[in-house]
């Protein structure tokens, strides 16, 4: 049995506002225990402008909530004339712990390409946070039976000019493109399947220990009624939840597949 403690990461995308930030953060806080923390490790990515609000919360309770905080995407360089970009150095000072890479929104609505990708997956290792490197394909590329070119070929980008002790303690998230936000999921035996050649990538690329211990995320409409199954998988090492993260109950049922 694996080692490797589930992550559950909530991935807000341009939905709540601040105030609806802190709703949601409260009431998710209020329903996880010390035993989910013991089993799962849990992060929420808020839209920019709740970061700080959110950061807040977590610290200003009694006892500090141990739901780390993570932001859905940053700019490579730490400063610069970027209008409208978010530098690695300003989440790290927020005390940001993971930073989504290469969401394949970004790739396909944005132009971020691997080598945008793995520029990014490097400053956010330099800034000491851990990326949450996103990988995937569309339903065109699936049903001509290229998934696993694709997704080959976006880690091995991804994880260029990375040390094994680096690529080791990241996240991987596979995410079909083609279940995101669309209610279709994965059956757990195709996640599961594709998540195997994923850890067998890092493994050509940075070595059995570092295979052994990077963490691989399945994303693409996880909810509270298939979650369990879906982390049965072996190589399946928490989820990377997007809809469903929306609502606190919702997501807290999904981190609690373990109860």
């Amino acid at each position: 049995m694996s080692k490797r403690k589930p992550l559950i990461s909530g991935n807000w995308k341009m939905h709540h506002n601040h105030f609806e930030a802190l709703q949601l953060v409260q009431k998710l806080s209020y329903q996880l225990t010390s035993d989910d923390y013991e089993a799962v490790d849990v992060s929420v990515h808020p839209p920019f402008t709740d970061l700080r609000t959110v950061q807040t919360f977590f610290i200003s309770e009694k006892e500090p909530v141990p739901i780390a905080l993570g932001a859905q995407h940053c700019h490579h360089e730490d400063q610069g004339a970027f209008t409208g970009e978010v530098s690695p150095a300003m989440l790290a000072k927020l005390d940001v712990r993971y930073v989504i890479a290469g969401h394949s929104e970004r790739r396909e609505l944005f132009g971020e390409t691997d080598a945008d990708v793995n520029r990014k997956v490097q400053s956010i290792l330099r800034h000491g946070m851990t990326p949450i490197l996103c990988c995937g394909e569309t339903l065109e590329e699936r049903e001509a039976g290229s998934t696993e070119a694709k997704v080959t070929g976006q880690v091995e980008a991804g994880l260029a000019g990375l040390t094994p002790e680096q690529v080791g303690g990241m996240v991987i998230a596979y995410e079909p493109i083609w279940a995101i936000g669309t209610g279709r999921t994965a059956s757990s035996e195709d996640a599961q399947a594709v998540c195997q050649v994923v850890r067998t990538v890092v493994g050509r690329v940075a070595g059995a220990e570092a295979a052994e211990s990077v963490r691989i995320q399945y994303g693409g409409s996880v909810k509270p009624t298939n979650a369990a199954e879906l982390m049965a998988q072996p190589d399946i090492d928490g989820a990377l939840v997007g809809g469903a993260s929306l609502v606190a109950d919702d997501f807290a049922r999904i981190v609690r597949f373990h109860a």
